[in-house]
């Protein structure tokens, strides 16, 4: 029994000076060491702030010249874009211009193949009058009857005596030579002189198969003068006057641009809605059709069939 109580105070003793080694201050070195870690710890994270902070900032200013180039970039971009731009549309407008002008000059060579055909078809019945009259001379001939000095008497016709019957019918030279000088004056450009050939063409020839024609380039003239007003009046004298004209489509269809050109969209539509009715799968139908979705028309309805 008082072994062990000798051997608690023992262990108590040696208990409190653990404790106690354990309780006491540490040694004034031992602070000092752990402060100059502390700072050089402080120290190493205020360079390391320090470095990010130059970083960050080297990277603003690399993005500001990025940014900076990239706006140069763009502006002259949109320089050359606009260059182009104005490039193509005076390629464009030349190149309408050429279309212009070539179609004038397909038109001429359109309307002297007509000529020509309109020539030959007078030629053809010029001749077979011809014929008819050398038949009936013949058979005036053969029947006997002749005359005192052998001189064979013909019976008056139209025309005076011994002339073809359509003699006084047929239209003058004059009026094919006034008409090809005016078509050769249009389309070299002399407005104001075709315009005179024409105007005299029907006023001395009204019933001519190509006053209808002369009728039409008047409005040509008027048009390519800008004058679309005084275009539209011609074409209306050419549907109205000539319905067997060839060049009632172009009339249509060229009424219809002028109308356009004025500002007139409905009725531009109305005619070239027209066009495509009445001479459906003509070149002017076609024509009709690209000027249809050119000011954003749609095209006439198929007839249904």
């Amino acid at each position: 029994m008082r072994t062990r109580w000798i051997v608690l105070v023992f262990a108590a003793i040696l208990s409190g000076a653990l404790g106690g080694a354990l309780l006491a201050p540490q040694p004034a070195g031992a602070v000092s060491k752990e402060m100059i870690e502390l700072q050089q710890q402080v120290s190493q994270i205020l360079q390391g702030q320090q470095d990010l902070r130059s970083t960050i900032d080297g990277n603003n200013a690399a993005l500001r010249t990025l940014v900076q180039q990239s706006l140069d970039s763009v502006s002259r971009l949109s320089s050359e874009m606009g260059a182009v731009q104005k490039s193509v549309q005076e390629v464009q407008a030349n190149t309408g211009s050429r279309i212009d002008s070539m179609t004038q000059q397909s038109q001429g060579l359109s309307d002297n193949l007509q000529d020509v055909q309109a020539r030959v078809a007078k030629l053809s019945q010029q001749l077979s009058d011809m014929q008819g009259l050398l038949q009936s001379i013949d058979a005036k001939v053969s029947g006997g009857s002749v005359t005192g000095a052998g001189s064979t008497a013909l019976s008056p016709t139209p025309g005076g005596a011994g002339a073809p019957p359509n003699a006084a019918a047929l239209p003058p030279i004059s009026a094919d030579t006034l008409y090809q000088n005016g078509l050769r004056d249009l389309t070299s450009g002399k407005y104001d002189l075709a315009r005179q050939e024409f105007s005299d063409y029907i006023h001395n020839f009204p019933n001519n198969d190509l006053a209808g024609n002369a009728q039409f380039y008047l409005g040509e003239i008027a048009y390519a003068q800008n004058d679309f007003k005084g275009a539209i009046a011609s074409y209306e004298i050419v549907l109205a006057n000539y319905p067997k004209s060839f060049k009632i489509a172009a009339s249509l269809l060229k009424k219809a641009s002028a109308e356009a050109e004025l500002g007139s969209k409905s009725a531009a539509i109305r005619d070239l809605r027209e066009v495509q009715r009445r001479f459906p799968g003509s070149d002017e139908a076609r024509r009709a059709q690209a000027k249809l979705r050119e000011i954003g028309a749609s095209p006439a309805a198929r007839p249904s069939r």
